[in-house]
């Protein structure tokens, strides 16, 4: 087939709500919950996806077919804001809006994009919340243990030491009057990474709003779940079924959680992690202590917006149950589920906090092996 005669073709499938094959993904998250998504649902009804690689991941829109058509023209609008995003947020590029901002906000307060601005005090108000469980400050521990650039190591106690002091968010100060940043002192970073694509998320659903697209489910390399309205079939007084998968087993899934109008994020470093002296290390950081957070396997979120179910999906794995627990005394509407070792060689255990008990549907077996 020519690439003339494969355009067609592909426009003739997009056209008729059929699903093509995604590009491949370069995720880099480690467990994820995977969109029950297929091409037709068990009504016969066909879904549209649109994809884009963007904040090192595949960013996907699935949009009904049986929709009024122009639905697609929002989805991609969606997916161009997420590139402008990935510029703005962006911790490994230099000219990033917030690598910009961490260069020179030492020296003096720098005025801050409002949307940006809103999101650094969202950042700040989970760092109170989670008593310094989400630091957006801990980049000198991801370049130090290696993760940074994706070659893990353990690090040498004063170079841990000195990287740890430039780690805390009480080194930002946010003035809300002139929405101004100023940072403490030199050395200080910015790294939205465990927040930003949740963020991105929401700023979709927002174009998609405004677009008159009601029904749809978008994701971030399937680790960042946002969904509104319904799926159209059959199971549309439920929304849209998203899995959750086993945190060591990425083949099997622990259950799967219908959403609707609300977000999930999945945290866990089982995929991510280097060995050391025969001792794993996985890539997310307790930023009170500088080192591996080791207290579950795994933690799933639902909450209202993606930002905070990302961000809460990763101080929940660094919390580990009991602190989770009280830190959700602040977050009545959102639930969570941790997956832990359980007492048996190779199997898991589920702890369910919040309203995830009710949410949790079609739990397998929880042996790995």
């Amino acid at each position: 087939m020519t690439s003339e005669e494969e355009k067609r073709t592909s426009r003739r499938n997009f056209l008729r709500g059929k699903l093509v094959s995604p590009p491949k993904e370069e995720s880099i998250e480690e467990t994820r919950p995977e969109p029950d998504a297929s091409a037709e649902g068990a009504s016969g009804a066909y879904l549209i996806q649109l994809a884009r690689q963007a904040m090192a991941c595949q960013f996907e829109v699935y949009l009904n077919a049986s929709g009024p058509g122009s639905e697609a023209d929002g989805a991609v609008a969606a997916l161009d804001l997420v590139n402008e995003l990935e510029q703005q947020l962006s911790a490994y590029r230099a000219d990033s809006e917030i690598c910009q901002l961490a260069a020179t906000a030492y020296l003096r307060p720098v005025p801050v994009e409002s949307r940006l601005f809103q999101l650094l005090e969202l950042s700040l108000q989970l760092h109170r919340d989670t008593h310094g469980a989400f630091d957006i400050t801990a980049g000198p521990l991801t370049k130090v243990w290696g993760f940074f650039d994706r070659e893990g190591k353990v690090p040498l106690e004063s170079d841990l030491a000195d990287a740890m002091a430039l780690v805390g968010s009480n080194q930002i100060e946010l003035n809300s009057e002139d929405q101004t940043l100023s940072l403490a002192r030199e050395g200080v970073e910015l790294n939205l990474g465990s927040i930003g694509k949740g963020y991105a998320l929401d700023r979709c659903q927002e174009v998609l709003l405004d677009a008159n697209v009601e029904d749809f489910l978008i994701h971030g390399g399937t680790s960042s779940v946002l969904a509104h309205g319904i799926r159209r079939d059959g199971s549309a007084r439920d929304g849209w079924e998203v899995g959750v998968p086993h945190p060591l087993r990425p083949d099997r899934r622990i259950g799967t959680v219908h959403l609707k109008n609300e977000a999930l994020g999945t945290s866990g470093a089982a995929f991510q992690a280097f060995f050391h002296q025969g001792k794993k290390y996985g890539h997310v950081l307790d930023p009170r202590t500088g080192r591996p957070a080791t207290k579950v396997l795994s933690s799933t979120v639902i909450a209202p917006t993606a930002a905070l179910a990302d961000a809460l999906a990763t101080a929940c794995y660094v919390m580990g149950p009991d602190e989770t627990e009280t830190c959700l005394e602040n977050y009545p509407d959102v639930s969570v589920l941790l997956v832990i070792e359980g007492k048996r060689r190779g199997s898991v255990e589920t702890i369910m906090l919040g309203e995830m008990s009710q949410r949790l549907i079609g739990t397998t077996s929880t042996s790995s092996e």
